[in-house]
Formats: structure tokens, sequence, C-alpha cells
């Protein structure tokens, strides 16, 4: 995605990146979330566990705080209801009996009432059995003294003791009914039924205690009795004997097997099978008798048993409670265990896969910023490429092995497409540079065949216009031809042995150039560039100039400085083209240090000039810097490394030649001998040779100027002046009549044959002096009504030079600039493919 990228479609793309969540994320998450389920499951159900436990211990506490007790309260009301009932059936009985009962029965009812004192039952049910129980107490009282003055009936008096002796059953009923833990519960039933058995063997004894010495009992007392026994006998064969736990089973085996409790049980046959049918009722036997003695004996063992068992079963809560805190406590350190290992094993993994992860981005990151840049800048280049420093297909088989086989699956294929496009790139540059190289050797020959016509056919002046013309072009085509093998990465040919002097090498450059002559060359310093990189620094220079000239408006001035500088040799280029943005000027810069490939080059080839540029700088290893200028127009900046300048050979400023004597011009365009100036010896590569030549035309526009003597004159900073540091002179290089223009272009050493049209002697022709403004178009060559005449284009002062212009002359100057911008862009367009 490009940095210009328009936020509408940059910004989704960018929420669902920030919406992703990160492995290490994902990773601590289903580490944590297994860890606080069971965690929670855990705390859950030691909470219910300890629950549990707490209920048991409040049971545990209830039953030795008030069960106890009140079990003793129970005996003592039994006792009671027996000596009650016993003295109801025969008054006659002593009161020491059911004195001591009642002391007994009041002292366990204090000592209930003191535990019931201390907090409740722990549930509702058996609070409101404690209630009932103490209601029932405070009623006691007054049933005692009911009986002692025998107001009422024993029926009455029974009836509540046995419904307050139900109450206390029931409470032990629901004291231990709402536990959860099944054998506690069945504890508790058997508890129970012992409590409901004894009390149907109190009340058994109750009814024959009401019988008295006659016997006798009604009708509805006997079939209650009769209930009695089978009922007991019942609760303890079913529901008692099978659940007793065995130390209380054994105990309950000794008692069945007394004497005293197989005379209770032969007595209460007796009863059923012996018993006499009475018009009032029913009549005992006689063996009713020995009750009292067996119920007696017996009744000691009963009682041991039932609070063997109630105290059994107060341990047993008690130890269950004990068992569900030690569960707790297993479980919660179990489960803290096991969730350190969970997370232990998570973490580890974690940290292995994150390891894992984190080593192929590395890898991965390593292979596409160095390795894969590496690999095709080694391919572009034609070197060979390191193939252990790619990544290979190991076949691992977990998952993220398998994503780095994939990538190195990638890498391989795309590695092997850049092989095949790096082998075609190098086949098509070498195609190239051949096609580049022999057109060059076709255009070498046409510029020595174009040089000898010119010193053949000299003498005409129109056919030498022609052939200067061709030679122009010719020369520009070499350059193009040239750009293409430097661009094929071909290397340009330099026959220099010598080196040049920075002048020379500007003036060189400028004669590439087909509008050389609105080109200003200024050579602050004097320096000579080494012989080997001559031709590039050339031709770096050439594009640059065209460049320059191409962009700019037609009148305008280009001009090219060279100076030292810290890092070597400073050359500017200064325009005065259209403005240009930062952006752009940041983006061609860019092209200036990079290689292009080639689709990028079929899409700008009108930009060639910059590509051309790039690898020539990449070459030299010069800097070339396009910025914005004073102007305006674009300042291209050129930094020649010092490495590559030497000295000037006679390490002085050389001094200019003496100006030649003023040439006539003739009446009709006759060829004027212009002698070559002293600079020319640089082409050679050797001062003071000349291996080619610089040619200097002129013709008068009009075709009848008069002839006579041309005063010469020199500016600082025109067109063909060169200004020389070194000597503290200021000296013109050539000879410029008024209003011509230097037409600067040297050609490379290139062998010559002899020409036909050598003059007698050895010496060649005379050249014709060009004419200023002969090359230009017709419509500037016509100066437009209003204009100033011939002065404003041939020398004279311009409307720019005066302190005010006219309306016309400022349109006539728009006019010529949007001459030369559609002129510049035709040419683009016959540049391009």
């Amino acid at each position: 995605m490009s940095a210009m990228e328009p936020e509408g479609t940059r910004g989704p793309s960018t929420r669902r990146r920030r919406r992703t969540v990160r492995l290490r994320t994902l990773l601590v998450m289903l580490a944590v979330v297994p860890t606080l389920a069971m965690g929670a499951q855990v705390v859950v159900t030691a909470d219910r566990l300890l629950e549990q436990s707490e209920h048991l211990r409040s049971d545990v506490d209830t039953g030795e705080r008030i069960g106890l007790p009140l079990y003793t309260l129970m005996t003592g009301l039994q006792a009671e209801r027996s000596a009650t009932a016993a003295h109801w059936s025969d008054p006659g009985l002593p009161e020491s009996e059911l004195t001591a009962r009642r002391a007994a029965t009041d002292r366990a009812a204090a000592a209930f009432r003191r535990a019931a004192a201390l907090g409740g039952a722990g549930s509702q049910e058996a609070d409101r059995r404690l209630l009932e129980i103490r209601e029932g107490l405070d009623a006691l009282p007054g049933q005692r003294e009911r009986m002692d003055s025998r107001t009422g009936y024993p029926d009455t008096t029974v009836a509540y003791f046995n419904g307050l002796i139900s109450q206390v059953i029931r409470f032990y009923q629901d004291a231990f009914s709402h536990t959860e833990d099944g054998e506690l519960t069945q504890e508790s039933q058997v508890v129970v039924s012992l409590f409901s058995a004894a009390e149907m063997l109190a009340q058994q004894d109750t009814a024959i205690a009401l019988a008295g010495p006659s016997r006798e009992l009604s009708a509805s007392r006997f079939a209650e009795l009769l209930n009695l026994v089978g009922a007991h006998r019942y609760l303890y064969d079913q529901s008692i004997a099978p659940y007793l736990p065995p130390e209380d089973a054994e105990r309950y085996a000794r008692l069945v097997g007394s004497g005293a409790w197989q005379a209770k049980t032969r007595i209460e046959n007796h009863i059923l099978s012996d018993h006499k049918d009475l018009p009032s009722g029913v009549r005992l036997p006689r063996e009713v008798t020995g009750w009292s003695t067996t119920h007696a004996s017996w009744r000691t063992e009963l009682e041991a048993l039932n609070a063997a068992r109630t105290k059994g079963l107060l341990a047993h809560g008690d130890a269950k409670a004990s068992a569900l805190e030690t569960e707790v406590t297993w479980l919660i350190a179990l489960s803290s265990a096991g969730l350190l290992a969970v997370v232990g094993v998570v973490a580890a993994t974690t940290r292995s896969v994150l390891r894992r992860l984190r080593l192929l981005h590395d890898r991965t990151v390593r292979v596409a910023d160095t390795v894969l840049p590496d690999v095709v800048a080694r391919l572009r280049d034609g070197r060979p490429v390191d193939e252990e420093a790619l990544p290979s297909v190991r076949g691992d088989r977990d998952e993220v092995g398998q994503i780095s086989d994939a990538f190195a699956r990638v890498v391989a294929v795309s590695v092997d497409g850049h092989r095949e496009l790096a082998a075609e790139r190098h086949g098509f540059g070498s195609f190239a540079a051949g096609i580049a190289s022999r057109t060059g050797n076709l255009v070498s020959r046409q510029l020595s065949l174009t040089e000898e016509l010119q010193d053949t056919f000299g003498a005409d002046e129109a056919l030498l216009a022609q052939l200067m013309k061709a030679d122009q072009l010719t020369v520009g085509m070499r350059r193009q031809i040239e750009n293409l093998l430097i661009l094929a990465g071909g290397e340009v040919p330099d026959p220099h042995t010598e080196p040049m002097r920075v002048a020379d090498l500007l003036l060189e450059a400028a004669a590439e150039v087909e509008e050389f002559r609105r080109i200003d060359r200024q050579a602050l310093d004097e320096i000579s560039v080494e012989p080997r990189v001559i031709s590039q620094v050339s031709h770096l220079l050439a594009e640059l100039l065209d460049n320059a000239t191409r962009f700019s408006p037609p009148r305008s001035r280009v001009v090219v400085r060279a100076e030292l500088v810290a890092d070597g040799l400073s050359v500017e280029i200064e325009d005065r083209g259209p403005r240009v943005s930062p952006e752009r000027y940041a983006e061609m810069n860019a092209r200036l240090h990079s290689a292009p490939p080639y689709a990028v080059l079929a899409e700008e080839a009108h930009r060639l000039g910059l590509f051309v540029v790039g690898h020539l700088a990449d070459q030299l290893g010069a800097t070339v810097t396009l910025r914005r200028s004073v102007f305006g127009g674009t300042s291209a900046v050129v930094v020649i490394p010092g490495r590559l300048l030497v000295p000037t050979a006679d390490g002085a400023v050389r001094k200019p030649a003496p100006a030649p004597a003023p040439v006539p011009l003739p009446a009709r365009r006759a060829p004027a001998a212009v002698p070559a100036p002293a600079h020319d010896a640089a082409r050679t590569g050797a001062p003071g040779k000349a291996a080619g030549r610089a040619r200097h035309t002129a013709a008068d526009p009009a075709g009848d100027r008069a002839a006579g003597p041309v005063p010469q004159r020199a500016e600082h900073g025109a067109a063909g002046d060169e200004v020389v540091r070194g000597d503290a002179a200021v000296r013109p290089e050539l000879v410029l009549h008024p209003g011509a223009a230097l037409p600067v272009r040297t050609t490379r050493p290139r062998a010559k044959a002899p020409s036909a049209g050598t003059a007698p002697g050895g010496t060649r022709p005379p050249l014709p002096e060009r004419v200023p403004q002969t090359h230009m178009a017709e419509e500037l060559r016509n100066p437009r009504a209003g204009a100033d005449g011939a002065g404003a284009r041939n020398g004279g002062t311009s409307a720019h030079d005066r302190a005010e212009a006219t309306p016309e002359e400022v349109a006539d100057a728009w006019a010529d600039y949007e001459d030369g911008t559609r002129k510049v862009e035709a040419e683009l367009r016959q540049d391009q493919p």
C-alpha cells in the first residue's frame, strides 16, 4: 500500500488489523479460561463441602448440646409416666418412687432448658419442636397437680406424657433429616427407630401399670397394648437390628439374648394368648405381675443401647464433618497443584510456540529484508547466489514447521522467478548492448563520413550548413545510442589518454546538446579530470544540459558552473524551467539513485536521461541532486569525487590565445576563414595536438550586410565566454561577432581519412562563419509588429533589459515562450515509443 493511498481505502484495513488479537493473548486466554473454570468449580465444590461440613458440625453440636439432655428428659418422662399410671391404678403405693421420678424429670428438664437457651437447633422444624417441648414442660406442674388431687382421668395424663415424648422423638427426626449424607441419614433413622421402639416399650409398661392389681384393661387399652407389642417387635427386627453398626449390633444381641429380655418376651406372649375377655374389658394373665421386675432388668440395657447409638451417631457426624474438611483441604491442594501444572504446561507451550514463531518471524524478516534483496541484487548483477542462505524445506509435521516450509517454498518460487527475470534482463541487456555497439560503430562511421564531406565540400556554404546540421543530429543520435548502451549495462568507450581541463570538459559536454547556443559555461577553478572517466562525466553533464535546455523557455539561458568543493568538483547546472513540486524533486532524486526495471523504463521512456544520469553517477561514485533554483527553475548539482581529479599538467592557468583579426563579411554569404581556437587541442588528449576541431560558422541573416571589419566583444558570462580563476584574469575564450552565438560542439577523437578538399600546401580550406539566428524558426527571425526591431533579438537591448516593457512586447515574449514549449512537447512525443 503506497503512502499516498486515500484514507478511505486504507482505514478499514487498518481497523481490521487493530482488531486482530495477538497470538500471545489467545494462548494466554486459552490457559486462563480453563484455569478460571477449574478454579470456579473447585471453589463451588469446596464451598458446598464446607457448607455440608458446617451443617454436620451444627447437627453434632445440637445433638451434644440439646440431644443428649433431651434424651435424658425423654427417659425421665417415660419413667414418671409409668409411675404416675401405677399411682392412678393403685393409690396405696408409696410416694417415694413417684417423687424420685419427678425429681429426675425436673433435673433433666432444667438441663434441657439451659442447653436450649444457648442456641437453636439449626433448622426451623427443630426449633419449632423445641418450642413445643418447652411449652409442654410448662404444663407438667399442672398435670402433676391434677394427678395428686385425682381430678380428671388417667388417660388424659398419659396422653399428655405421650404427646410430650412424641415431640422429643420428632425433634430427633427433624434435627438430622436435613443432612446431605446418605449414611448419616440412615443412621439417624435407626436412632429415631430406637427411640420409637423404646417409647413403645415404655407405653407398654405404662399400659400394664394402668391395669394395676386387678390386671384389667379396657378393650381399647388392650388393643393399644397389642399394637405396641407387635410394633416394637417389628421395628427391632426390620428397622433397627439390620442397620446397627457392629459394636451396637453386638450390644443389641446381648440384650435380646439376656434372661430379662426373654422373660419380657414370654410375658408378652402370655398377654397375647392367655388374656381373658371380660364384659368390661380384658383381664391380663397372671404372668404380668413379673413385668415390673423384668422391665427394671432390661430397661437399663436398652437405655444404654439407645444412648450409645445416639453418641455413635454424633461421633460419626463429627467424623464426617472432619472428613469433609479434610476433603476440602485435599481438593484445594490438588486443584491448586493441578491448576499450577496446567498453567505451567500452558506457559511452557505458549513460550515454546511463541519462541518458534519468533524465530520464524525473525528468519522471515531477515530473508525479506536482507537475504532476498541481496539475492535479487546478485541476480541483477549476474553474481552467484548462496543457496545455503535461503530457507529450505525441512518436512516438519507440526503447524509452525509447515508454515516455515511453506515460506521456504514461496521464497524458492520467488528466487526462481527473479532468477528467470534476471536471466531475461541480462539477455536483453546483452542483446541491447550488442545492437547499441554495432549501431554506435555505424554512427561513428557516419560522423567520419560527415567530417570528410565537410572537409571536401567546405567551399559550398549551403552544403556545409546542411552537413553541419546533419553532424549535430548524428552527435545527438550517438548520445542516445550510448544511453541505450549504458542502460543495458555496458560502458561508454573512452579513447582519452590524457587528463582534460574542466573548462574543456564543459565545452565538450555543451557541444553534445542541440541548443548549445543557450549554454553559459563558467569554470571557476583550474582542475583536470582523469582520462578514464572523461567520456562518462561528459555524457552525464550533456544529459543534464540537454534536459535543462529542453524544459526551459526558448530564450532563457542555461548556466553551468564548475568549482572545487570539499568533496571534489561541484558542477551546477541551473535553468529557468517551470516550477516543480518538492514531491516531484524527491521522486526524481530517488530515480537518480536506483536502477529501475525495464518495465519502468518502458513506461517513462521520455525520462531516460535521468536514469542514464543515475547509472553514470553510480559508476563514477558521484552524487547528483536536483533541487529548486533561486530563480524558480531547477538546479542540478553534480559532485565528482576528488579521486577522479588531477591537477592541470602545467600547474597554471592557461592564457588565452591571441584574438584573431576581424574577418570582413562578404556581401553574399561568402565563406570566411576563422582560425581554430586555442582550446581545441584539449580534444586530442594532449595539449597542443588537434585530433578534432570545433566548427564556427556565421552568415548574415539579411544577406546584404556591408563588408568591413567587425569589432570584437567579450562579455562576462555571455555565451561562449569562460571565467577562470587562477591568474586573476577574466578573458574571453573565443572571438565573437556582434549578435553571434557560439556553436560549441566537440567530437570524440576518431580516425580521419585524407580529405579531398585539402588546400594546397597541406592546409584545410577556411570554414564559413555562421550567421546569427539563421538556425531559428521563421517566426522567431521576423519580429512582430510593435517589437523593438532587430536590436532586441540581434544583440541590442531587449525588452527585458529595459526598465519597462510595453504590452505588445510582453505578448510577444509570451507567444515566443508558448512556441518553444510546444516545440519541446512535440520533440518529447517523438522520443516516446
